[in-house]
């Protein structure tokens, strides 16, 4: 026979009540039962671990050892209970999410803000990435939340809408259209464009309506990146239109919105992967990426509702890039 956990757990009784009567209070049991038990281990081992001085117990210098190396050994298990506890509460989860660059910085802050304040060990990881490959992880079931552009949910996943806009115009300190509150195509003749990239679906679409219009412009500059046109255009560089969560968080001095007298759809969607082990605050992070957005949309309706021309940026400028 070898010594057992039984045999370990008395002899931790024992040592940390200093007493046979209190290791018996401890496991619940009788002073013989554990006298028996603890004569046992001695007889497995050996050698004695306690020595029997008017009825009680003193431990051995052997005792003492054995004593540090299960202590040690019940803190391992002490935090595997700990962490197994952990698990069992969705508050202390870890949510991976996944999403397209430009909503990193102008929709997702604001939801995290709202999530971690209502769940405070809540943890967070968000990689951006662009479509298609989001898509393509998201399908493999890679990540619990995942932000996108489309408008169909893809394979293994279900889409929630979050948000529902158009593209809007985007124009420099100064600039003499800013005397209109919306911008027709014609607008846009002969002025220097800021363009997305060539493979970019909006740039797609708005070439395709400038051109239907005959509406020649001068695009001199493209690039990937809603954050970098709109930089663009703030150092007067030529004007553009991009996506309203982009816009209104560069919106400030240098930087005005109008809207565009055609429709450019902009939705945002939540991809939620169905095969994934579900994680339970996966929906109470989507809630509050509805409520981000509401709060958006209604600071844009604001700020194109009264559009200014001055140097100071408007108020529901000042609060998007404070969310941002």
């Amino acid at each position: 026979m070898t010594i057992s956990h039984r045999h370990i757990e008395v002899f931790r009784a024992v040592m940390t009540a200093g007493s046979v009567t209190g290791a018996a209070g401890l496991l619940h049991t009788s002073q013989p039962t554990i006298s028996r038990e603890l004569a046992r281990m001695e007889q497995l081992l050996g050698y004695p671990l306690f020595e029997r001085l008017r009825g009680r117990l003193k431990p051995t210098a052997r005792a003492l050892a054995l004593f540090d190396e299960v202590q040690r050994s019940y803190q391992g298990l002490d935090r595997v209970a700990s962490r197994a506890a952990q698990l069992g509460r969705a508050e202390n989860a870890e949510l991976r999410v996944l999403c397209l660059p430009a909503l990193s910085h102008a929709l997702l802050p604001g939801a995290c803000s709202l999530f971690l304040k209502q769940h405070e060990g809540a943890a967070l990881s968000i990689t951006p990435q662009e479509s298609p490959l989001l898509e393509e992880w998201m399908s493999a079931q890679r990540f619990d939340l995942g932000l996108t552009e489309q408008a169909q949910p893809t394979a293994g996943t279900t889409l929630v809408p979050l948000l529902a806009l158009d593209e809007v115009c985007v124009l420099p300190a100064g600039d003499p259209l800013l005397k209109k509150t919306v911008l027709k195509q014609a607008d846009f003749e002969g002025r220097d464009f800021i363009s997305l990239s060539a493979d970019d679906p909006y740039r797609a679409q708005l070439d395709a309506l400038f051109d239907a219009n005959a509406v020649s412009r001068r695009q001199r500059i493209e690039t990937h990146s809603a954050v970098a046109v709109c930089a663009m255009v703030q150092q007067g560089l030529g004007i553009a239109i991009v996506n309203p969560l982009t816009a209104l968080a560069c919106a400030g001095p240098g930087l005005h919105l109008r809207r565009f007298g055609a429709s450019v759809p902009f939705k945002v969607g939540a991809l939620l992967p169905q095969y994934r082990p579900a994680q339970p605050l996966a929906l109470a992070l989507v809630e509050c990426l509805k409520k981000e957005a509401a709060r958006i949309e209604r600071l844009l309706g604001e700020t194109l509702k009264a559009p200014t021309t001055g140097s100071r940026p408007t108020e529901p400028a000042k609060a998007a890039r404070r969310s941002a």
